[in-house]
């Protein structure tokens, strides 16, 4: 089935901007590596001016879609998670995504990108508990575009000037505002030539011992190989010394996976259970409890299923622990730590971040339409 033709065929919108903003609010740098997130499905040069939410894409959600003729659907859980060997309509997941690339729909999932940004899906969960600090149980790094290598050489004093402009007008030595953000430090270079070589200090087949300068820039991925190009030209050196390294990202306790919250005030799990009700709108709970009387002020917590944030949460202080769902020894393995437990059904802990998504999105792509899918729904009641 294909959507009726759009009256505007010239939106101001297009796809890219949906993926633009997803990766700038999810930034997929912080997925797990075993994730799949992203446009999954879609050309980033379609038109865009209506977006679908929801968290997982069913049938019945692809059929709202079509209905509702929309552009394209933000799916928090990736319909392609694994590699698939054959696309037919002999499953549910293959009819619909078969329908889903009939209807010309874009598919952009941010999964466990969402759960560790800042604002994202377990910053909404935290919002829950009551005031208090919270920092990531495992804080993830990043680093700016324009920061990802350091690129070093060493420069006679007299040329550090030429080779310094030469690499910052390529896109070197860029940190937030500013530009041609260097370090010079001096050094002693030891070289010797070889039969063949034409030194500019020194002369071939002797030991020469010069005073340089260590200069050190940063760039980023894309301007790397200019600005490797720019020092070799502005270099007086007929075999410049280079070295590139890859930064490693900087830890940053706000985002990561997982979420670990101070509360001002210690509540005991019935007050919490309580708060939790009143936010994820819904009475569905499954405790593990060892003492009913213990207040906690330490939590520990994570959106679906967290079973491999626990440990940590537990060995970083934390007394109880919040998620979806967790396997019958996991909450024996708590059990075993004397710590509570609060369960809240996979989907319950995630759903309601799409009413947060939905008024971002909103402000983010003015003149989209961004709706949240009402097929879309937990898999399953209280009986």
């Amino acid at each position: 089935m294909s959507r009726r033709p759009r009256l505007d065929q010239s939106p101001a919108r297009t796809v890219h901007d949906l993926v633009e903003t997803m990766d700038r609010l999810c930034p997929p740098v912080l997925a797990e590596n075993w994730d799949n997130v992203g446009l999954l499905l879609g050309r980033r040069t379609d038109p865009l001016g209506s977006v679908l939410l929801c968290i997982d894409l069913l049938e019945s959600v692809v059929d709202e879609a079509i209905a509702r003729e929309v552009d394209a659907i933000v799916a928090y859980h990736p319909p392609i998670f694994t590699g698939l060997k054959s696309l037919t309509a002999d499953t549910a997941q293959g009819g619909a995504l078969l329908a889903t690339i009939q209807a010309g729909i874009a598919v952009h999932s941010p999964h466990t990108a969402a759960d560790a940004a800042v604002g994202g899906v377990n910053d909404w969960l935290a919002d829950g508990l009551g005031e208090g600090d919270r920092e990531a149980i495992r804080p993830a790094g990043m680093l700016p575009p324009t920061e990802r290598f350091k690129i070093v050489t060493f420069v006679p004093t007299a040329a550090v000037e030429a080779v310094r402009v030469a690499m910052a007008a390529a896109g070197a030595g860029r940190i937030g505002g500013y530009d041609s953000c260097a370090t010079e430090s001096p050094v002693t270079g030891i070289f010797r030539g070889g039969e063949g070589t034409d030194p500019v200090v020194g002369e071939r087949g002797r030991l020469e011992r010069v005073e340089e300068i260590r200069l050190e820039m940063v760039c980023g991925t894309g301007a790397l190989a200019a600005a490797i190009e720019a020092l070799r030209a502005a270099h007086p050196y007929e075999e410049p010394p280079i070295e590139v390294h890859p930064l490693a990202p900087r830890p940053d306790p706000a985002i990561g996976a997982g979420r670990l919250v101070r509360l001002h005030r210690p509540v005991t799990t019935a007050t919490l259970v309580d708060r939790l009700r009143r936010h994820l709108g819904t009475d569905r709970f499954s405790v593990h409890e060892p003492d009913r009387r213990r207040k906690h002020r330490v939590i520990g917590l994570c959106a679906g299923s967290g079973a491999e944030l626990m440990p940590d949460a537990f060995d970083r202080g934390a007394t109880l622990f919040l998620t979806g769902e967790l396997k019958h020894h996991d909450v024996l393995d708590a059990g075993r730590r004397d710590a509570a437990v609060i369960l809240a059904g996979h989907t319950n802990t995630e759903r309601g971040w799409l009413k947060v998504l939905r008024k971002t999105l909103r402000r983010e792509l003015t003149g989209v339409e961004i709706e949240t899918s009402k097929a879309d729904r937990d898999p399953l009641r209280t009986a």
